[in-house]
This record gives C-alpha cells, sequence and structure tokens, in this order.
C-alpha cells in the first residue's frame, strides 16, 4: 500500500536521511552528522531519532449506533501514529457475539495500519454464554436475512461515517457466522472493495442474488470442514460464476470448523484451532486487501 521512496533533508552541515516505511511501520530515520559538529547538533540529533523511533499507539473505544431503533455496540481499533485517511475493515463475529477474539483481530489490523471496526449484529448486551443460547440467536438472523444484512449494513455504515477511513477503500472479514455475514453483506448490494468470509456457511436463500454483488470475494474454508454440505459448496460455486464475481476460494488441508480460533477448544465436534490455516489464511487476507486497496 506504501511505496518506498528516499528524501534528504539538510540542516546546516547536518543531514539526515528518511525512509519511508509500509503503511503500520514507523519510518526509519538516518543521520549524517561531520564530527567537528557533533557537541552543536548531537542534542538536535537525539531528539529527532527518539521521535521517529516512537512507538505506535492502537486507540480502541466501544461505540454505539442504531439499527431501526435497536442499540448495538461495537469496537472500534486504529493506531493514532498513522496520518491520514486510511483502508477501513469492518469485522464480523462468530456466533456467541462480539467478543475479546474479533477485538484482538481489530487491533491487529489497526496494527497493520487500517480502522478497524467490529459490528455487533445481536444487540447491546446480547451475548450468548453457551453454544446452545449461540446457536438459537445465530438462527434467529440465518433465517432472516433481510435482518441481517441490515444489521451488517448498519455496522458498515459506521465505519464508512468514521473520519479517518478512506471510504473508497473499505473490507468486510467475518468468523464462522461472521464469514456468513459478509457474503450476505456483499449480495445486499454494498459498496466495498472486498469481503473475506474464514469458515462461514456459504449457502444462500436466494442465489440469484449474486448478481447483486459489487466487490471482490475472498473464501478461506477448511477443507475438511463437516459444517459444510458438499451442495452449499456446489451452489456457492455456482453462484459466484452465474453472477461473473471476481472470486476465489482458499481451502486448508487438514482444517475443520473454527481454524482461525484458539480458544474453540474441543468441546465442539468437528471444529478446532489449526495453527497453519490460521496462519496461512491471515496471510491470504493480506494479500487480497494489497491488491483491492491499491
Amino acid at each position: 500500500m506504501a511505496t518506498e521512496n528516499n528524501r534528504r533533508l539538510n540542516l546546516s552541515q547536518c543531514s539526515f536521511m528518511v525512509k519511508s516505511a509500509p503503511i503500520g511501520k514507523k519510518p526509519e530515520t538516518c543521520y549524517t552528522v561531520p564530527m567537528n559538529t557533533t557537541k552543536l547538533f548531537l542534542p538536535l540529533v537525539l531528539a529527532l531519532a527518539c521521535a521517529a523511533s516512537a512507538p505506535a499507539k492502537i486507540v480502541t473505544q466501544t461505540v454505539e449506533y442504531q439499527q431501526d431503533g435497536t442499540t448495538l455496540e461495537g469496537y472500534l481499533a486504529y493506531d493514532d501514529a498513522v496520518s491520514g485517511a486510511r483502508p477501513g475493515v469492518l469485522i464480523v463475529h462468530q456466533w456467541l457475539g462480539l467478543t475479546d477474539y474479533e477485538k484482538h483481530r481489530a487491533e491487529q489490523l489497526a496494527g497493520l495500519g487500517y480502522v478497524a471496526f467490529c459490528a455487533d449484529i445481536y444487540g447491546k448486551g446480547v451475548r450468548p454464554q453457551n453454544f446452545k443460547e449461540a446457536g438459537a440467536e445465530a438462527t434467529k438472523y440465518k433465517t432472516d436475512r433481510t435482518l441481517l444484512r441490515a444489521r451488517v449494513n448498519a455496522g458498515l455504515d459506521t465505519l464508512k461515517k468514521n473520519e479517518l477511513v478512506d471510504t473508497k477503500r473499505v473490507a468486510a472479514i467475518g468468523y464462522c457466522f461472521g464469514g456468513t455475514t459478509v457474503l450476505e453483506l456483499a449480495r445486499s448490494g454494498a459498496e466495498l472493495n472486498g469481503v473475506v468470509s474464514f469458515h462461514g456457511g456459504l449457502d444462500s436463500p436466494v442465489p440469484a442474488d449474486g448478481k447483486n454483488i459489487k466487490c471482490k470475494v475472498l473464501v478461506c474454508h477448511g477443507a475438511d470442514d463437516p459444517f459444510e454440505k458438499p451442495a452449499d459448496m456446489t451452489a456457492f460455486q455456482s453462484e459466484m460464476r452465474d453472477a461473473g464475481v471476481d472470486w476465489r476460494l482458499i481451502m486448508y488441508g487438514g482444517a475443520v470448523h473454527s481454524f482461525t480460533q484458539p480458544n474453540v477448544g474441543e468441546s465442539l465436534p468437528g471444529a478446532k484451532y489449526n495453527e497453519r490455516a490460521d496462519r496461512r489464511s491471515w496471510a491470504d487476507m493480506k494479500s487480497f486487501f494489497a491488491e483491492i486497496f491499491n
């Protein structure tokens, strides 16, 4: 996203070489000081060196917003060391609702130079405490795709309203239930550059809605995910082809459901963390972003 440029600044007999770095990284600054001026300029050089090496500060905050009278509570993260508008990334939670997991992902994305916003699909204070409650809550939205789309679009609108976001460069990612949700966001015709689904459900009650997709699509999927029906996988691919979508599906060998979530444990049969697939899918997402944001 950033280009490598070198600029030379001269201050009397002291020269400074400033090398810009990729987005999310602090620039490197080199100094050349003649021996006979060291005492004169050393305090200034040290001050500039300290400023150049100042650590980035990830700012986070809870954000309340509304969707048709329902109060939702999201989570915003960005690096205040990055200046100017930058790409925005919407994050949609898995079936347990907005948790520390999504917040951590937001902070990771902020560290890469993006403005990250975790959407809240369920509503403020609605945080399932077990799989039974999570299943009931997720089913409420999976069986009402109109409501699901309204909730995720409310999150997207909130992200775009942030003054730090370049609204021409916006993407959405989601995990499990959230993966399904970002695909529905795309099917709703939302204006954004791309969506990434991590081990999300691919089924669509109305496959013809694929024609509404205006962005690129990346699906990161466990090759051995028992929750994805072969028929749904085939139907998804047909939907993308028939609609002429710019899409890609990456399968990770040995990975099952929830392969990006370290805390999934062994309590849900068919779901298990896979460090290799997690690492590779994150790298694939970053490559995808480099493409869609350029």
